[in-house]
């Protein structure tokens, strides 16, 4: 089942041009999107809100990079071929890849790890946050990176992973952190405006 949907997702995608390109941008360009708007939103943040929002960047920035780190181990445990190497030849490649361990996905870990930390402080722009995990990981699945049960674990992973974080006494940890270091931006951003 793994194999054939996967295959069905890629030749599907193949087939789709108009589908195809937007796409493939999204899921090569999706680690550095999500790792702007966290970014953005942890240093542009102002006004009464601001200190929420750095707390939900650091928690989901936090999410992501713990799940990463999991993820790493679990891939060196469970060696996987990617459908690309595994299926040679019946498998459209969209993008070059390495052919590493592709269990788990680390996009669909480090994806559905930061929705997951949004969606446990901000439920309208979690929706938001896992509606761009959901077509990550299917983009992956469709671009032959990916079998389905790589993404999903992936999706359980991270997912697990904020949850954890979002623990009472780890959520005091983080937020500790992201005040401490929101300050610190604070007060150099005042001294260079001040020069």
């Amino acid at each position: 089942m793994d194999w054939s949907l996967t295959h069905t997702l890629n030749h599907f995608l193949a087939a789709h041009d108009g589908l195809e390109d937007p796409l493939v941008a999204y899921v090569n360009a999706a680690e550095l999107l999500f790792a702007a708007v966290l970014a953005a939103l942890f240093v542009l943040a102002r006004g009464l809100e601001h200190r929420g929002a750095r707390r939900l960047a650091a928690a989901a920035g936090g999410s992501a990079a713990f799940a990463l780190l999991v993820a790493q181990v679990v891939s060196h445990l469970v060696v996987r071929p990617r459908p690309f190497v595994a299926h040679a030849g019946a498998v459209h490649v969209f993008a070059a890849h390495a052919a590493d361990s592709g269990f788990p996905s680390d996009h669909a870990t480090a994806a559905f790890a930061i929705a997951t930390a949004v969606v446990l402080r901000d439920r309208r722009w979690g929706a938001v946050a896992m509606a761009l995990a959901v077509v990550l990981a299917v983009g992956r699945v469709a671009m032959g990176v990916h079998y389905p049960t790589d993404v999903l674990a992936g999706a359980v992973l991270g997912s697990a992973c904020a949850l954890v974080l979002w623990l009472p006494a780890l959520r005091r940890l983080v937020h500790r952190i992201a005040d401490a270091v929101g300050g610190a931006a604070d007060a150099l951003t005042g001294v260079v405006l001040a020069r």
